[in-house]
């Protein structure tokens, strides 16, 4: 239940009401920015794909954001968040912020050591959940230049980066098509990681979500 806040408004000044403001913009900017750079892991994971794939010069227009963007990594991030949407986690993000008026009351002083560890803690899992999702086609990609670099040897005749552009396209999107349905199981992945950088957000309220 999200509680207002108990300044009266008659008793608030023109400073005060502005301080307000800002105390409230930070909260939604560190709570949002959390949320984008955990959201940003499977757009992170195709674009590591993508450079393996050769791909890494093609660029299309990002509708959501209306900027350039590489393609697979879009297709990936629109189809999480297709699953995201479809598996109720709009309701993590209502949960958040009815959570966050309850552990930061409305007129209340930012908390930044909090707000600021959880920016910190959200590098990381950037990094970490997008080289997971990323390594089962890494690993098929380094089989491939191992078995290249032994074509190389028994025929160094043949033009081996001629021969390796198309199969380093087809692998990844064979790869890419038999990993769809693994982005399922980072939604649940994905609450919890919100669970733990967000130090408000219990596990029961987490499951609560979930099954709405």
């Amino acid at each position: 239940m999200i509680t207002p806040s108990a300044t009266e408004r008659g008793q608030v000044a023109v400073l005060e009401a502005v301080l307000l403001i800002f105390n409230e913009a930070t909260y939604g900017l560190a709570l949002g920015l959390i949320a984008f750079i955990v959201f940003t892991t499977v757009k992170f994971s195709g674009r590591i794909i993508e450079r393996e794939m050769g791909l890494a010069m093609a660029q299309i227009l990002d509708p959501l954001t209306g900027e350039q963007g590489q393609p697979l990594g879009m297709l990936l991030e629109m189809i999480f968040i297709l699953l995201f949407l479809s598996a109720n986690g709009h309701h993590l993000f209502l949960l958040i912020i009815s959570r966050s008026y309850e552990t930061f009351p409305a007129g209340s002083i930012p908390t930044i050591p909090v707000l600021v560890s959880g920016i910190v803690k959200a590098g990381p899992v950037l990094l970490v959940g997008g080289l997971r999702l990323a390594a089962p086609m890494l690993a098929a990609f380094l089989v491939l230049m191992v078995a290249l670099a032994v074509l190389a040897r028994i025929a160094p005749e043949m033009n081996i980066l001629f021969v390796s552009l198309p199969l380093r396209v087809g692998l990844g999107l064979l790869m890419a098509a038999i990993f769809l349905p693994f982005i399922n199981g980072f939604v649940a992945e994905f609450a919890d990681w919100m669970g733990k950088l967000l130090p408000f957000i219990a596990k029961s309220d987490i499951r609560f979500a979930k099954h709405q």
